[in-house]
């Protein structure tokens, strides 16, 4: 509870006007305690008063007084009282004195019953450094003045000078900075409004954390404080309370240069776990997918490209041409990215989570199958920015578990709280937008996105910051068979929207060429069947599985075993289980390497079951349609390769 104004002036009347403390005093209250009980209670405090930064021990100027109570819950270790108290649980005084305490195992965060009650005192005491004022020298005779003019007469009755001073508090937990980090956002169009839930919930040391912001505080300074390896699990909170303080504990000696992530890219034959180092990230690009006639994709689709340098390679520009190393960070619903329900993505029924993705596939994604471009705009982020969103963003990529709603919690707010608690970018702060396209306008306006680089459409595309969609290279085929053959079609729409049968009746009379064109199109009518296979799979599977038959229940079954089997590429903390919090660390990474490749193996073995069984699940016409597709592959690529051998060239494979 907050103490009243009233009370809290009489307080800071007593520590002014009587003994004056330089410094924070812990005093042990010693009634009823035997010489044994006052020893290793003091030995507790003295520890305790070891560990604290010397800033907060002269910021916290006071003396508390320490003392244990049997008016505790059994499962609680201690609890601070007001400003000036802290009590501890006698339950916990007898271990502590014949030292059992230092051996005796606990399910609590940090190991034994002595080190948690080491942390508890830490995090008791924090939390009352957390609600106290900080006053200057100079301030110190206005706040005397105030106390002795209404003590007890509350806020109303205070002076102007006394009412600003009363109502200005020194904290960590509402610093807008730590916020941030700590995982209440700003929520994107409230105008600096603070997300109410943390989602930060994944490879957290004490889901406690997530109560509140008070409590993160205190539970993090446990560990800034305690754990030698805080620096490595959660470096950005670790430089915020060493920045704080102006001073760190002892750490590791050193932490890994690069992070660990789950590549959850669609080549089930790959190591999935890969390793980003910041030093090789040139830049960091806003990537928009542009808009298509979805609804759901009306605005486009809002990614962040790291640009990074292949080994060996010194980072500058031209480590744009290095595609084969850059990955793209996207906060997605699915994998697949398709969304199942328009209403349930209204509602925030999905889960949003980071996904990291090699950038040739998503390329493929976009540009082939959903037949939009993309575009690559470089951000104007400083070395140490650049270096702290991909750090920020390896952070999110193991704790982070949100819901995506497609109005307030879509694909272009979460890239912006990326951004925005990541770099911590002042021009970042006030930015507001929900809709893709519109966040890179804002980004522009603000001079962070560099757009120029899209002015010379040839270039953009030889220099990567720009993947053309498929569809002018599809109409180009299409001109090609338009040309060739007598058709009535006038577009590439209208041609893929002809029946797999309906456009085979035209192979037999395609010259070479129009053949070469005629196997491009239907390579991409058998893309965009599998598209619309997969939404139908997973409306089916998720939308009516009360619908039970013989081929349903195997699907079923396949379906569960290969969901379940791919969920650690959306949440890869699973695979470490509770081991450890924060960025895992390299003691964990074999750990991490054999479970990913395990389930990666499992998950190549059931795509091949998958596609046999999946048929069942799909509505009579688009299996045939899509075995039809099939049979047009086959079909124009034999005439194809009949007409190159005719022709004199080599066999074609």
């Amino acid at each position: 509870m907050r103490p009243s104004v009233a009370w809290l002036l009489a307080g800071a009347l007593s520590l002014l006007c009587g003994t004056a403390q330089a410094d924070l005093q812990l005093r042990l209250k010693t009634d009823g305690l035997t010489p044994a009980q006052q020893q290793a209670s003091q030995a507790l405090l003295d520890e305790a008063m070891q560990a604290l930064p010397p800033r907060f021990i002269q910021q916290l100027d006071r003396r508390i007084d320490v003392g244990w109570t049997d008016k505790m819950p059994e499962n609680a270790y201690g609890q601070a009282s007001l400003v000036s108290e802290l009590d501890l649980n006698r339950n916990l005084l007898a271990s502590l004195t014949d030292g059992s305490a230092a051996t005796q195992k606990t399910y609590r965060p940090h190991g034994t019953v002595r080190r948690e009650m080491l942390a508890t005192v830490l995090h008791e005491l924090t939390h009352i450094y957390d609600r106290s004022r900080l006053w200057s020298a100079a301030e110190r005779p206005l706040i005397q003045r105030c106390a002795r003019q209404n003590a007890n007469s509350g806020l109303v009755g205070l002076r102007d000078e006394c009412r600003g001073q009363t109502e200005r508090r020194f904290t960590l937990s509402d610093d807008p900075r730590l916020l941030d980090l700590a995982g209440w956002p700003q929520y994107v169009g409230r105008r600096g409004a603070r997300e109410e839930h943390n989602r930060q919930v994944a490879r957290s040391p004490d889901i406690y954390e997530t109560t509140n912001p008070k409590e993160f505080v205190a539970v993090n300074m446990e560990y800034f404080l305690l754990d030698p390896s805080y620096a490595c699990r959660r470096p950005g909170l670790y430089r915020y309370y060493q920045e704080h303080f102006g001073w760190a504990p002892p750490a590791k000696d050193s932490c890994a240069k690069s992070f660990a992530f789950l590549n959850a890219g669609n080549d089930f034959a790959k190591q999935p776990l890969g390793q980003v180092d910041p030093e090789r990230v040139y830049a960091v690009d806003y990537l928009l997918a542009e808009a298509n006639q979805n609804w759901v994709s009306r605005w486009g689709h809002s990614m962040l490209r790291l640009v990074i340098c292949a080994p060996g390679r010194p980072r500058g520009p031209d480590c744009r041409l290095d595609l084969d190393q850059h990955l793209v960070l996207s906060y997605r619903a699915f994998v697949g990215d398709v969304q199942l329900s328009s209403w349930d993505g209204l509602v925030g029924k999905y889960p949003s989570r980071l996904f990291v993705l090699p950038l040739a596939q998503v390329i493929d994604e976009y540009t082939k199958t959903e037949l939009r471009s993309l575009a690559s705009v470089p951000l104007n982020l400083s070395r140490t920015e650049i270096e702290q969103v991909v750090e920020h963003a390896a952070e999110m990529h193991w704790s982070y578990d949100g819901n995506y709603y497609f109005l307030s919690n879509n694909c272009a707010v979460e890239s912006l709280k990326l951004l925005r608690s990541g770099s911590n970018n002042p021009q970042l702060i006030g930015l507001d937008s929900i809709v893709p396209n519109g966040l890179l306008e804002v980004l522009k306006g603000r001079g962070l996105a560099d757009t120029s680089v899209l002015d010379d459409p040839r270039e953009a595309l030889r220099l990567g910051y720009r993947f053309d969609s498929f569809r002018d290279r599809y109409q180009a085929m299409f001109e090609v068979i338009k040309k060739h053959l007598p058709i009535k079609q006038t577009s590439v729409e209208d041609w893929l929207s002809l029946s797999a049968e309906e456009r085979r009746q035209w192979f037999a009379q395609a010259d070479l060429r129009t053949s070469a064109a005629l196997l491009l199109l239907e390579q991409a009518s058998f893309r965009r069947q599998l598209l619309l296979a997969q939404d139908e799979v997973k409306q089916r599977y998720l939308g009516a599985r009360e619908l039970k038959n013989g081929g349903m229940d195997n699907a079923n079954k396949t379906l569960q075993e290969i969901l379940a089997n791919s969920g650690f590429l959306s949440r890869p903390a699973e695979l470490l289980g509770s081991s450890g919090y924060g960025l895992p660390q390299p003691s964990e990474w074999q750990r991490l390497e054999a479970e990913s490749s395990l389930r990666q193996k499992h998950l190549q073995a059931l795509t091949g079951d998958l596609d046999k069984e999946v048929r069942a699940l799909l509505e009579p016409a688009r299996a045939a349609e899509i075995a039809a597709n099939e049979a047009n592959l086959k079909q124009v690529g034999e005439h194809l390769r009949a007409l190159h051998k005719a022709a004199g060239g080599l066999e074609l494979p």
